[in-house]
């Protein structure tokens, strides 16, 4: 769970991804690995809304860290096919955010070990009483680092797509801001 304005301010950022991948799929279907994309996009949101604001069971994570590990496998066919540096970059992004997204969940716990009363937080009751009372782990801290790194290019990367291909703005600036919400998330968790 997030403090207060940041679980505001995410949460109005995620709406906006996943009414983004939900309109793109509804308004003007797209085919093929676009779907997948607007698809993991628009599930990515409201499972970034409910890690936000409520504390899950242990099943629920890794229920989700199934359904987005199943979405980054369904991007690589399109990777091995990409013909241009560009799209390449694209999907290397998108698995990076499943990477993270995957990381996030996974390691909730570890990151939040500093929490006074976090006993089962996200339903990783075990996963905490790994980490020495009041402080996460080194090794932690350093992966999660390295995932910050990874959503902070992905927001350098979907801006400058913005800016250069007019027809794919809305969704370039749709991934942007997703990448912007989770390593926000991800520099929180452990704060």
């Amino acid at each position: 769970m997030v403090d207060p304005p940041w679980d505001l301010l995410l949460t109005v950022a995620f709406v906006l991804t996943g009414t983004a991948g939900i309109w793109i799929l509804v308004v003007c279907p797209p085919s093929g690995t676009e779907t997948v994309l607007h698809l993991n996009h628009a599930v990515m949101s409201a499972a970034m809304i409910l890690m936000i604001w409520v504390i899950v069971s242990d099943v629920a994570v890794w229920a989700q860290v199934a359904l987005f590990a199943v979405l980054a496998l369904a991007l690589l066919p399109a990777l091995r096919g990409a013909s241009d540096r560009a799209r390449r970059a694209d999907l290397l992004g998108h698995l990076g955010l499943n990477a993270a997204m995957i990381w996030m969940l996974a390691a909730m716990p570890l990151l939040m070990a500093d929490v006074g009363g976090l006993e089962g937080h996200a339903g990783h009751g075990s996963a905490v009483a790994i980490a020495p009372a009041g402080h996460p782990p080194g090794w932690a801290i350093a992966v999660n680092s390295l995932f910050v790194v990874v959503c902070a290019a992905g927001v350098l990367w979907w801006l400058v797509r913005a800016t250069a291909v007019r027809e794919h703005r809305l969704p370039a600036l749709g991934h942007g801001l997703m990448a912007a919400g989770m390593g926000t998330m991800l520099v929180l968790l452990p704060a």
